[in-house]
């Protein structure tokens, strides 16, 4: 049984890369529930990270505040928009936090760091201990997005891959990839295996916003759209396993 064990694992493709960012919107931790965390849900987001670092990937994370509260919506009715995307950045906050009690229970040792100083529940974001605690093999959750209103956690996600020196931006979605057309709407859309930045931008087709895409092509960072939903999928695509979408250059 143990020697099978053995040969088994040691015939699973190698992970395609050593040190990645997993960006995912706050409305992944929330399951089936309309608003909030559901704790089943945060759970198994945990311990799909947790195989990932256990195949000696270094992971780092960024999360949306979907889930709790978001900026743009919340301007829409009046507030003022700086004051709404403060408020997201908690949000945020709130999102790090949970993620990183999940993957404590599991054993995973991580940190949150912040881009607004909040000493008191998690580190400030300083570049240099952020690389320290990923070359320890700790999972660091970055917080509280860039830190200034008017950016989303797309370009967050982009910003924080570029300065950990990422080798790509897994961008955890409710689909498999980047599809010409929506395919929850659409049952004649498909899949792209491949497309460039400048497509995604001149197709609008909503991978993450303009700002993102710019700093992951000028960094030459690809992103991996993948189904952050079905169970042990962010393991499987970072062998390049499955259906995924890759952004990069021609």
């Amino acid at each position: 049984m143990t020697p099978k064990s053995a040969s088994a694992q040691s015939s699973a493709p190698a992970p395609a890369y050593k040190r990645v960012m997993l960006k995912m919107s706050g409305e992944v931790l929330m399951g089936e529930k309309g608003f909030g965390l559901d704790p089943d849900t945060v759970a198994r987001v945990a311990q799909d990270i947790k195989d990932v670092v256990s195949m000696g990937v270094e992971v780092c994370v960024v999360v949306g505040a979907g889930n709790i509260f978001r900026g743009v919506s919340g301007a829409a009715q009046g507030m003022d928009r700086t004051t709404a995307d403060y408020m997201g950045m908690l949000g945020i906050v709130i999102n790090a936090l949970a993620l990183q009690n999940a993957l404590e229970h599991i054993d995973t040792p991580s940190r949150v760091l912040s881009a607004i100083r909040m000493d008191s529940i998690c580190e400030p974001y300083i570049r240099r201990r952020a690389m320290r605690h990923m070359e320890k093999g700790r999972v660091v959750v970055f917080a509280a997005g860039t830190g200034n209103p008017y950016f989303t956690t797309d370009t967050a996600a982009a910003l924080r891959a570029s300065e950990m020196d990422c080798e790509a931006i897994f961008k955890g979605t409710k689909v498999d990839g980047v599809y010409t057309a929506d395919p929850m709407k659409d049952p004649t859309a498909t899949r792209f295996d491949r497309i460039s930045y400048i497509d995604v931008l001149t197709k609008d087709l909503k991978v993450m916003d303009a700002t993102a895409i710019s700093l992951a092509r000028e960094n030459h960072i690809p992103i991996v759209v993948f189904c952050i939903r079905e169970k042990g999928n962010f393991a499987k695509i970072i062998r390049h396993e499955g259906a995924f979408t890759i952004v990069e250059e021609k």
